[in-house]
């Protein structure tokens, strides 16, 4: 029989980044500047989702946007015709942010008198979810072309969520979406998980979703 050896895996291999994650925390909570973390699949909505919510926020509180995108600079340019501070950053292929890339990004944007931080990460639900990017809260936008069973394909990323926007709930009607189900498989996974059912196009539900966050804000800078 051919001998091998055996590591002893003691330490996470996401040691090193979850170091650096709860450093920029601590960072953040000193300069009062709170980081949503924002993921989801291509297609989503998720940008047209931060149009709407810079919309309902802009005029309580300064709000500055990082745009993670592999290559393009298309989302940039859609988020700074609202008025929100913005910045790109290139992933150079990579499918996620880290800690270290997001304290890159937040160094370029800087905090100087942001209340609401929003990275809007790499679209997909799998890289994203593997790595703390260091922000307040985590949140996620699942659309209803994509089926109420993506808890159960991907629970990490369900898992690891403060909140799911259930978005184009203004065509569920078309498609085969159990909204109840949904919640369910999401809430087995997460039972703290809050899920707000929007559609960005029409606009319902967008205020439930920034009071969300009016709230979050509020108790980062106040503990």
């Amino acid at each position: 029989m051919s001998e091998f050896r055996i590591l002893e895996i003691k330490q996470s291999v996401f040691a090193d980044n979850d170091k650096q994650a709860e450093e920029l925390r601590k960072e953040l909570k000193k300069e009062k500047t709170f980081l949503l973390n924002l993921m989801s699949s291509p297609g989503s909505g998720k940008t047209t989702t931060l149009t709407k919510t810079i919309a309902a926020l802009k005029d309580e509180m300064k709000i500055g946007v990082m745009e993670a995108d592999i290559d393009s600079d298309v989302d940039a340019h859609t988020i700074s015709e609202t008025g929100a501070k913005v910045i790109q950053l290139h992933t150079g292929g990579m499918c996620h942010l880290d800690a270290d890339m997001t304290k890159q990004g937040i160094l370029g944007l800087g905090t100087e008198e942001i209340d609401l931080a929003i990275l809007e990460n790499v679209g997909n639900l799998v890289c994203p979810a593997e790595f703390d990017t260091g922000s307040s809260k985590n949140a996620m936008i699942l659309s209803v072309p994509e089926g109420d069973d993506k808890p159960l394909k991907y629970p990490l990323m369900f898992t690891i969520c403060d909140v799911l926007l259930v978005n184009k709930i203004d065509v569920m009607e078309y498609f085969d979406f159990d909204l109840k189900a949904c919640e369910e498989r999401a809430k087995k996974l997460n039972p703290n998980i809050k899920v707000i059912p929007i559609s960005a196009k029409t606009g319902e539900g967008i205020e439930e979703w920034a009071q969300w966050l009016r709230e979050q804000v509020k108790e980062w800078k106040e503990d």
